[in-house]
């Protein structure tokens, strides 16, 4: 992935559904914005840089809808557990409360065995694939049908997992993970800038119609605060808007987290490092999308 970050992927063939966890070695400045018209979030609020939180210890990428929101819980408290989190307590009873924000895609819908949600099912599978995704945490990065884009479609194509790095001028690295489950199509040479407004997955069935939705995190080893990442995710949103028409519609949740790695929080960026933080956070935004629906 990138100094400092370990990914684990997890999914459910019979569900067709999955979980991806991104957790780092210290706790990390985080930003989000949320662009799409039905998004599925947790501690987004918190993110906010007018808020209290400052760092943040974990993320959660999932696939089951407002279901694969329980896979945050468990990372939770799999993380409070180690010791990671903010210290509440004294002695006995002393405990660790983590900060782990998360986004869900939609993919109930894709044909696997969703049983669990119906009356008489079994447990959902999120809390199990949590525990499994975080066993698998390393720094190499999985692509394609794997963690939270198992289940996604990409418009008319299977969508999955995406992974991408640049370097920065003058040093630093960004890199970017994307499930892509878009509603619009990817368009590996860009979209037209006219012409029919292609929406495969309301030719199939107003049931695939909501079915969708993008989520991602970017993460770079610059030092920046979290006015900064609020900034740098709202540009990497236009890595999304490069390669998929329609985006940011009613349908998808689009959601994009920021993670600061280094451990200095400066009280300003340069602006100039800042437009080109933003600029290469799309760019591999943009790469990543396009790797998801080839597999890697």
């Amino acid at each position: 992935m990138i100094a400092g970050l370990s990914v684990g992927h997890a999914h459910c063939p019979e569900s067709r559904t999955g979980v991806t966890v991104l957790v780092p070695e210290r706790p990390v400045i985080m930003a989000a914005d949320v662009r799409g018209g039905g998004p599925g979030t947790r501690e987004t609020d918190a993110l906010d840089p007018s808020n209290l939180v400052e760092r943040v210890h974990g993320l959660v990428l999932a696939g089951g809808s407002v279901f694969g929101l329980a896979a945050a819980d468990e990372l939770a408290l799999l993380l409070a557990r180690a010791g990671h989190g903010l210290p509440m307590g004294e002695g006995a009873s002393a405990l660790s409360v983590p900060v782990v924000p998360a986004a869900i895609l939609f993919d109930l819908v894709n044909g696997g065995d969703k049983g669990w949600a119906r009356a008489g099912g079994g447990e959902p599978p999120y809390r199990a694939l949590a525990r499994a995704a975080y066993a698998a945490l390393g720094p190499e990065v999985a692509e394609g049908p794997v963690g939270a884009g198992h289940g996604a479609r990409a418009g008319s194509r299977a969508g999955g997992v995406g992974f991408a790095t640049a370097r920065l001028d003058d040093g630093g690295t960004v890199a970017a993970l994307v499930a892509v489950n878009s509603f619009g199509e990817v368009v590996p040479g860009g979209p037209p800038l006219s012409g029919p407004v292609p929406m495969p997955k309301r030719d199939t069935g107003r049931k695939l119609a909501g079915a969708s939705t993008c989520i991602g995190a970017i993460a770079t080893d610059v030092a920046i605060n979290r006015v900064a990442a609020r900034r740098i995710a709202m540009m990497a949103h236009d890595g999304l808007a490069r390669t998929i028409r329609p985006i940011h519609t009613p349908f998808d949740g689009d959601s994009l987290f920021v993670m600061g790695l280094h451990e200095d929080t400066p009280a300003m960026v340069d602006p100039l490092l800042l437009a080109e933080l933003g600029t290469r956070a799309a760019d591999c935004v943009a790469q990543a999308v396009l790797r998801a629906v080839s597999g890697g």
